[in-house]
């Protein structure tokens, strides 16, 4: 089994992805949705929870992998004795039904490949029959029936609940396998040609790609970041989930496992940044919709997270036949921080709408009664203890962080009807409420022995989310304040030139045993927190370390380990893409620029 999460590439079809491992095997695909039950979880478990390996036969890891530039298509080869062999993965955007598509290549000599499918549907916890029909292999489960072919067809047997194949490709020969799902009620979708669809996947990510306009240095990897957030972009509705996975471990053996395959909030600003940023306003107004249809109702109902189509029920439930990557268990669905109160979400909604507003989006009728009415509960709620931007399962404490959203909320809501006149709003309320939270947190969130803001009132623990206090304008840069925030962040929270959200040691905060690494998304953030208090040579320094972290295809987990040398957390992780093309845009692209002094 592939050992390391940076072992795995992506390939998706807007509606679900698949993880396929430097071995040639495919260990973690949902279907039909990324949050339906896995068909293969031999990611959180073993062979016999599901997978899909084609390889030359005896071989192991691949010589090299790759994906086409500009796409999200992935070659991967294998230099053997008898010569090289390709394998090309993709999942071509779906008019109907879900396919994945591995086309076998010769590229020298002639090779000999094996085929192994293990298909277990519902987490790998279902054996499915599976039967001859037309040439296909059909698997059927309850809801769920998938179907195998090749093209043209190679001899295929079942042995130990696996459908298996062994053929030889000599330089220039193609076999291609299928594998589409279908609810088993339905009948068989349409074939495809996985040679055209092939051909026009590629085109139509190069398509998408051209239209980034930064041309700033690391493009490569800002690229990769905006292919990567459009794969996890659920395309029916707009809605972006935060990672494909569940449950891959924030501590290898350790606890703090959690289901990403859901559509944060807290992700909103920072994302509609990014699109607009490089050019993509047709995907940023696609994501403010699918804002505005989920946070609709009643403010006080108002959660942290959504399904990818807005759905509010996301039960936490553990898998217990699982045994965990590296074996960190639990491995969990659904996830409990569904229903904790933060406050900062209705920031960030507001500073969302704000910006799409601003940055010329078309507006929606609606949209300014649901900020009104967000306002009208902030308003009298405010208050209020939460469980933060980090969704702490230590009990709720007075956040610094999420009061300086509620300012952000406030501040927002003014600057909108002060540019915009004609719309209606308690603009004076609004602004008594932005000065009263303002001088609350200078004085209960800010320690001015250490000359900087805390985690909570009263506290001495501090919090990387504190570094976007300039950021979102509570203070300027150059208030002595940030910038002894940032240095004390560096002190306290730096690990391997790094950062992390919190501390974790002794600490009851989140409620959960010691350890996780260094928070990528955070660490950008100090790159861009650097940057804007006059340290631009150590920010893009810092960037560059950033960079260098992306897997051998580009790709971020939500974590990194600078002991182990290795990345953690789920896979790939849209935070840390998204702060990756943040912080070059900052530092690199047309609104950076600034102090380049160290």
């Amino acid at each position: 089994m592939n050992a390391r999460i940076e072992d795995y590439a992506l390939i998706g079809d807007e509606q679900t992805a698949a993880l396929v491992g430097r071995d040639g095997s495919i260990d973690w695909l949902c279907l039909p949705r990324f949050d339906s039950g896995a068909c293969f979880a031999r990611l959180l478990g073993d062979e016999d929870n599901g997978y899909w390996r084609i390889a030359p036969k005896g071989a192991d890891t691949c010589t090299r992998r790759a994906y086409r530039p500009d796409t999200l298509v992935l070659d991967t080869e294998w230099e053997t004795a008898d010569g090289t062999v390709r394998v090309t993965d993709l999942m071509p955007q779906r008019e109907r039904a879900p396919d994945v598509v591995r086309i076998v290549e010769g590229v020298s000599g002639r090779v000999t490949v094996r085929s192994t499918l293990r298909l277990r549907f519902d987490y790998g916890s279902i054996v499915p029959w599976v039967r001859r029909s037309d040439g296909h292999r059909v698997a059927v489960a309850g809801p769920d029936s998938a179907w195998l072919r090749a093209e043209p067809a190679v001899h295929t047997w079942g042995e130990h609940l696996g459908t298996h194949a062994e053929f030889t490709v000599a330089e220039g020969e193609r076999v291609a396998f299928v594998l589409t799902w279908h609810p088993s009620h339905e009948p068989r979708p349409p074939l495809i040609d996985p040679y055209e669809a092939l051909s026009s996947s590629v085109t139509d990510w190069r398509r998408w790609t051209v239209r980034c306009r930064y041309d700033g240095p690391h493009r490569d990897a800002v690229v990769r970041s905006l292919i990567t957030l459009k794969a996890l972009t659920y395309a029916p509705t707009g809605g972006i989930v935060a990672a494909p996975t569940t449950s891959l471990p924030e501590q290898l053996g350790g606890v703090r496992n959690w289901d990403y395959r859901y559509c944060w909030l807290r992700d909103s600003t920072l994302t509609l940044g990014a699109l607009l940023s490089a050019g993509y306003h047709e995907e940023a107004a696609a994501w403010r919709d699918w804002l505005l249809r989920a946070v609709a109702g009643d403010p006080a109902d108002l959660q942290i997270m959504y399904g990818v189509a807005g759905e509010r029920r996301l039960s936490e439930t553990e898998l217990p036949w699982l045994s965990g990557f590296a074996g960190s268990t639990p491995v969990r669905t659904g996830n409990g921080a569904v229903d904790q109160l933060q406050l900062d979400v209705y920031g960030e909604v507001m500073d969302s709408l704000a910006l799409a507003r601003a940055s010329g989006l078309p507006p929606r009728p609606h949209m300014w009664a649901l900020q009104r009415t967000l306002m009208e509960f902030l308003q009298a709620q405010w208050r209020q203890p939460d469980e933060g931007l980090w969704e702490v399962r230590g009990g709720r404490r007075q956040f610094v962080h999420s009061k300086v959203m509620v300012w952000v909320a406030a501040d927002r809501a003014v600057r909108t009807l002060e540019q915009h006149p004609d719309l209606k709003g308690d603009l004076e309320g609004w602004r008594r409420l932005r000065e009263e939270v303002h001088r609350e947190v200078c004085e209960k969130g800010y320690d001015p022995e250490r000359n900087t803001f805390t985690q909570y009132y009263g506290s001495r623990e501090l919090d990387a989310a504190l570094l976007l206090i300039p950021r979102v304008g509570f203070l300027p840069p150059d208030d002595p304040r940030v910038v002894g925030t940032v240095d004390a962040l560096r002190d306290d929270l730096g690990h391997g030139g790094f950062l992390r959200r919190y501390d974790t040691e002794g600490s009851a905060v989140d409620g959960l045993p010691d350890g996780e690494g260094v928070f990528l998304a955070c660490s950008f953030w100090l790159a861009d927190a650097l940057h804007m208090t006059g340290r631009t040579k150590e920010a893009r320094e810092l960037f560059e370390r950033l960079a260098g972290l992306v897997n051998d295809v580009g790709l971020l987990a939500e974590e990194y380990d600078p002991v182990g040398g290795c990345q953690l957390g789920n896979f790939p992780q849209a935070f840390s893409h998204i702060a990756l093309v943040n912080t070059a845009m900052i530092l690199f692209g047309d609104t950076g620029a600034g102090d380049t002094a160290g």
